[in-house]
């Protein structure tokens, strides 16, 4: 029996990647799948571990062949999925989770309907900004357009099938486990 393919996204600041690190070691066969970006690294991040760094060169490769499930220009970069790592475990029967940008979520959806979309949304446009602030990753330009892009992003939420509004960290990642568990009459 293949795996299920879940689709977590919501704006940049949301909390996605805080409320999986929670989440995934409680979940049984299940694999997190590692994003291509042609982003450098930030600070402690490993390629191979956090994002597989590649090249724009590279990444045109993987395009060409039809080698990316989906990938996204986001915040003036490009993120990709890697088509054969996925596929390669929903067809041994592991569960794969994305953590993607909505552009990208739509992508996996086009291809492959049966994925399902889960949302992380932030409180409000207040708290995300302060989120982003507090990441202290950001420059002024490159949070502005991360801000500019999740009033977009936002307004998508009606069309995923599920919607986890991170406001308070311990609810929303026992939420989102139920989503991911699949757990009888507790998913939308």
């Amino acid at each position: 029996m293949a795996g299920n393919l879940f689709v977590v996204s919501g704006p940049s600041g949301a909390g996605k990647g805080t409320l999986l690190a929670r989440v995934v070691p409680k979940l049984e066969a299940v694999w997190l799948a590692i994003s291509a970006t042609t982003r450098p690294p930030r600070a402690g991040e490993e390629n191979g571990v956090h994002y597989f760094f590649l090249s724009n060169e590279e990444f045109d490769s993987l395009i060409a062949v039809d080698g990316l499930l989906e990938w996204a220009t986001v915040h003036g970069e490009r993120y990709g999925t890697i088509r054969q790592e996925v596929e390669q475990r929903l067809n041994q029967g592991v569960d794969v989770i994305l953590e993607i940008d909505p552009q990208g979520a739509f992508q996996v959806r086009e291809k492959l309907p049966q994925a399902i979309l889960i949302y992380i949304a932030p409180p409000s446009f207040e708290v995300l900004e302060r989120r982003l602030r507090e990441r202290g990753t950001e420059s002024e330009a490159s949070l502005q357009r991360r801000m500019a892009n999740a009033v977009g992003e936002m307004a998508c939420r009606d069309s995923y099938q599920a919607v986890v509004v991170n406001d308070d960290l311990k609810i929303a990642a026992e939420e989102l486990y139920r989503h991911l568990a699949c757990v009888p009459g507790e998913t939308d």
